[in-house]
């Protein structure tokens, strides 16, 4: 025992590793994860920049750690058994939902760790891993729990649920950072446990409108093209430009783009730094091309792939991510990790991702207006609102793959919830059982 203070040398790590976790979550709030450097923290927390590297050896470490502390709180109340005393009861994930949305710096820094983390070579990767898979196994409890004291329908699957609830919720937390007015986290989780209470495919049938004609479907849109290189010059050019942007690909999934250097990038592709800026005159402009070539590539077979009416595109769009999990894993990887580094407004690809997702929203709501109108999506259900979610359970359901391709099949998640959501239409007065099969039939299997 130290004799100065009474504290063991155990005890005394212990409350300078709490100190410099405290001091890095007010220093990567106020400057944003990627601007601040584990010197700036040091400094924060009083100590030596080699003395923090005796506790945290990389600024990804530090971040688990602020994140984690953020997170126990959340784990108690999952774990917690809760007392469903009544059919208007909370489920108890929303206690947890409203807590983060009132902790400063909360969700732009999971956003960052969620985001970074999915790649596999990152430190932190493994320990998500067993994060999500801890939460599909409390969150599924609970739900089973949930039903059997009826604040969840008894034909809902549990695990499944889980899966979904959790990836949406990441997908939310993400989306909100860049559609503040837009995305409204709470609310959303608040209306879905509402929706969870009703049985699968659920609608009024009463409120289905007379016969319409199927609406007009819009067409996809072209996200990102602004970004695009201009495809000019000789052939060996145009092969340069493809290989620096297939590599600098690679690199930005596996090590980030903060993190990733021209000069690496330029050794990747086996030219020099001043050739690489001679095709992209800055990183950020190269980071641009990179993210709208991958946009391209999505919506050019998303718009090859186009049905005729709007509930039938949406209900192909399991095939599509079937697609990018089978066939382009790297860009699923890249696209994860740079959503979630954009996140701070000041990141020159924040203004990207903005733009993209709001018209993605403005998409997928007008594809369920039409669908809406056709007597496809339900009346209950609000196409907007409804747009929101799609979008963040597919990106979530994304970031859960990238961490455990096992546990999670992205175009068979999305294929229950929109099997869930444009239920088939059933004549009036057709039995609960008549009304899922109908359901179950009609869904396309990925």
């Amino acid at each position: 025992m130290a004799a100065h203070d009474g504290l063991s040398r155990a005890e005394r790590a212990e409350q300078t590793r709490s100190r410099i976790v405290e001091a890095a979550r007010d220093v990567f709030i106020e400057r944003g994860y990627r601007a601040a450097s584990l010197r700036d923290v040091a400094a924060a927390a009083g100590i030596s920049h080699p003395g923090l590297l005796k506790h945290f050896g990389s600024k990804e470490l530090l971040l688990e750690a602020v994140v984690a502390a953020f997170e126990s709180a959340n784990e108690a109340d999952l774990l917690g058994s809760p007392e469903f005393a009544d059919p208007a009861d909370e489920l108890p994930y929303m206690k947890v939902a409203r807590r983060n949305a009132t902790l400063p710096g909360y969700l732009p820094l999971f956003a960052a760790l969620a985001g970074e983390a999915s790649a596999h070579g990152h430190p932190s990767h493994e320990r998500m891993r067993q994060r999500y898979a801890r939460l599909r196994e409390m969150s599924s409890d609970l739900l089973e729990e949930a039903v059997a004291h009826g604040l969840v329908a008894a034909d809902r699957d549990p695990l499944g649920e889980s899966i979904r609830l959790a990836a949406a919720w990441d997908g939310l937390q993400m989306l909100q950072q860049y559609l503040p007015e837009r995305v409204d986290l709470v609310g959303l989780l608040d209306g879905h446990q509402h929706a969870l209470a009703r049985p699968l495919g659920w609608r009024d049938e009463a409120s289905l409108p007379a016969a319409a004609d199927a609406a007009s479907v819009p067409p996809v849109p072209a996200l990102g093209s602004t970004f695009l290189p201009v495809e000019s010059g000789y052939r060996v050019g145009r092969e340069r430009r493809a290989q620096i942007l297939a590599d600098a690909t690679a690199l930005f999934a596996r090590e980030g783009y903060g993190d990733t250097s021209l000069r690496e990038i330029a050794e990747a592709v086996g030219i020099s730094k001043s050739t690489l800026l001679h095709h992209f005159a800055t990183k950020d402009e190269l980071l641009r091309a990179v993210l709208a070539v991958r946009d391209q590539s999505v919506s050019g077979r998303a718009e090859s792939a186009r049905a005729d009416a709007a509930a039938d595109v949406l209900r192909d769009l399991p095939l599509g991510a079937q697609s990018n999990t089978d066939d382009q894993p790297g860009l699923v990887e890249v696209y994860a990790v740079l959503s979630c580094e954009a996140v701070p407004i000041d990141h020159p690809a924040h203004e990207y991702f903005r733009q993209r997702f709001d018209e993605a929203v403005d998409y997928f709501a007008a594809m369920l207006r039409g669908a809406q109108a056709a007597g496809d999506l339900p009346a209950h259900r609000d196409p907007e609102s409804e747009a929101v979610w799609l979008i963040a359970l597919w990106d979530g359901l994304q970031y859960q793959w990238l961490y455990d391709r096992d546990a999670v099949d992205v175009a068979a998640q999305l294929a229950a919830h929109l099997a869930d959501v444009l239920p088939a239409r059933v004549p009036v007065g057709t039995s609960p059982t008549g009304q899922l099969a109908a359901m179950t039939s009609s869904t396309a299997s990925p």
